[in-house]
């Protein structure tokens, strides 16, 4: 996929890591490094990377009930009734912190969507997650625009 973004000239090179930056679990702790590395600017890759993962959690919160259908379905099919380790380990975090400390933490973690979609799937109402999901998306966003400009440099990768 970076071949794609790197081949690109002017203006399509942005609107490619726009399109990579909707696919889940390419977060902005990997496409705005990727857009640094290819002397983009960093402001509008910064900007790119929040808008490509602020539509997903959008939507996965629009169509979050089909989505759990869906699932659910599944994991009927396969047999698998109780909540996975996984789920388990995000339920006994989210007890224990909450919406806003998870959002903060989860993109790290999970990525971005899968918070979401987990953060849903945890009884979160819609507007929280959006709200709180942008605001985590606003800070990730700054801070790897920031680190991966200055980082880059001291490791002279640019």
């Amino acid at each position: 996929m970076v071949e794609w973004v790197q081949q690109a000239d002017g203006i399509w090179q942005y609107i490619a890591l726009f399109l990579i930056s909707l696919l889940p679990l390419l977060d902005v702790f990997y496409i705005i490094p990727v857009g640094v590395v290819l002397e983009m600017s960093p402001v509008a890759v910064g900007i790119i990377a929040f808008s490509g993962n602020f539509i997903m959690v959008l939507v996965f919160a629009i169509f979050f009930r089909q989505i759990s259908e869906w699932r659910n379905k599944r994991r009927d099919k396969k047999g698998k009734s109780g909540p996975s380790k996984r789920e388990t380990r995000a339920r006994h975090f989210w007890e224990k912190y909450g919406l806003p400390v998870f959002s903060l933490l989860s993109p790290s973690l999970l990525g971005t969507d899968l918070a979401a979609l987990t953060a849903l799937l945890l009884g979160s109402s819609r507007t929280r997650v959006i709200t709180w999901m942008g605001i985590s998306l606003v800070i990730w966003s700054i801070l790897m625009t920031v680190g991966s400009v200055y980082g880059l440099k001291y490791i002279n990768w640019i």
